[in-house]
């Protein structure tokens, strides 16, 4: 498993955030070459399908399949776009903030070679509300390319046109859901669409439509630029690629890591992030944000990529890990993550609205001390009626999976609060963690 940094590369740089210094360390080289050539769009598309990389926003689906799924514009003459997720709101995440932040013009780039591939004519970058630097380069970095002829009609003087819009949210986690934020950029309440139709068919305004993750499209040019082959030399044979790793909660030095898929947990935790904070040990660990639940230190040893980390009955989601020491109560870590996902359901799917509300109202009894034996079958029970795939979207699982796991692997402490009449924890004297995960 080779590494190489590659996606940070000039995010550590002066003035990133340029034009000037983009382009003098390689940028738009890759969409020049394509749009020069007049490279066949299926071309484009095979190239990201032969390289294996996976959406980087959680569900880990083929980005070139998923690239494939646009109908053909020779046979389908409607309008189509591309939007670029970047509302970047699952609790732990904070990855695409530095990208955008620090290399707007990456992801400018990644969305043009995006947009060739399906033939777009134009693209839709979805801001989380609260990143209002990350908001404001992008929007500069915009500006620049259209001055330079990179964005809008008939880019680099040849017959390819695309433009590129922001726009921003207003801190709803339900927005970062595919269909969600197609709603709320076209005015409307931020309401996950049911499926069937898919947003390839019917996306944006009716139009055909490829949602990608920030990341995802970040690899895009890099892939274009030195090739499939360059790009399967890192992480696994069915996880290719480097990832951004946010590891947050109770480690010496958090941040935002870029390392191969198929690391072992515990290298990022001990080699990167300078290990458990003062002295401690590890309790648990959320491998890719709080919907992927908490698993015990003991699988510390798990490689970081999609089929691993399912192996152990979780999920990679956004490889965004998220860490708890020995003093941390992992009910009281469910009640804050029950909490949030209650005040974020939109309401629609009665599965959710009623579940979320009730797992939040449990956790809470349990750690204040007025929970039973049965509230934690009662837990198991509601959260198997919320998942999978019980609701329009998938925030219903989002707050069932983590419950799940937290019964799982941490029945003894439920069962612990019960008996003790409140946290064991805080009873005892000992420092209970501060929260973690919202």
């Amino acid at each position: 498993m080779t590494h190489e940094t590659y996606l940070l590369d000039r995010a550590t740089l002066e003035d990133s955030h340029t034009l000037a210094t983009y382009k003098a360390n390689g940028g738009y080289r890759a969409i020049t070459k394509l749009v020069e050539a007049g490279t066949p769009r299926m071309e484009v598309i095979e190239e990201i399908k032969a390289s294996g990389l996976r959406g980087r926003g959680g569900a880990g689906f083929p980005t070139g399949l998923k690239l494939s799924f646009m109908p053909d514009p020779e046979k389908d003459s409607r309008p189509r776009y591309i939007a670029v997720n970047a509302d970047e709101s699952e609790p732990g995440t904070c990855k695409d903030r530095v990208l955008m932040r620090e290399d707007p013009h990456g992801l400018i780039e990644g969305s043009l070679i995006a947009a060739l591939a399906i033939q777009a004519e134009a693209v839709y970058i979805y801001v989380r509300g609260e990143y209002r630097l990350p908001y404001d380069r992008v929007q500069a970095a915009i500006d620049e390319a259209r001055a330079a002829g990179l964005v809008g009609q008939k880019i680099l003087g040849t017959e390819f046109s695309c433009e590129i819009h922001m726009h921003k949210g207003a801190g709803a986690y339900i927005c970062g859901e595919e269909t969600g934020l197609m709603e709320s950029l076209e005015g409307k309440r931020g309401h996950p669409r049911p499926k069937p139709p898919f947003p390839a068919g019917h996306g944006l305004w009716g139009q055909p439509t490829t949602v990608n993750n920030v990341e995802t499209i970040f690899n895009l040019p890099f892939i274009i630029d030195r090739g499939a082959e360059w790009f399967r030399k890192m992480g696994t044979e069915k996880s290719p690629g480097n990832f951004l790793c946010g590891i947050s909660g109770h480690v010496e030095n958090p941040g935002v890591y870029e390392l191969p898929l198929g690391i072992s947990a515990r290298d990022v935790l001990e080699k990167h992030a300078g290990g458990v904070w003062k002295g401690r040990a590890l309790k648990a660990w959320f491998p890719g944000g709080s919907s992927t639940g908490l698993v015990p230190a003991d699988l510390i040893d798990t490689p970081m990529d999609h089929d691993s980390i399912k192996g152990i009955g979780s999920m990679f989601g956004t490889g965004a890990m998220i860490m708890l020491d020995e003093t941390a109560c992992t009910v009281r870590a469910s009640w804050v993550i029950g909490r949030f996902y209650d005040h974020e359901s939109c309401g629609q799917c009665s599965q959710c609205r009623e579940g979320t509300q009730w797992l939040s109202q449990i956790f809470e009894r349990i750690e204040t001390g007025r929970g039973t034996l049965a509230d934690i079958d009662l837990l198991e029970d509601l959260a198997h009626g919320m998942t999978p795939g019980k609701t329009i979207c998938a925030l219903s699982d989002a707050a069932a999976i983590p419950t799940l796991a937290v019964i799982k692997h941490f029945r003894a402490e439920l069962e612990e609060h019960v008996h003790h009449g409140g946290c064991p924890l805080h009873a005892s004297g000992k420092p209970v963690a501060q929260e973690v995960g919202a």
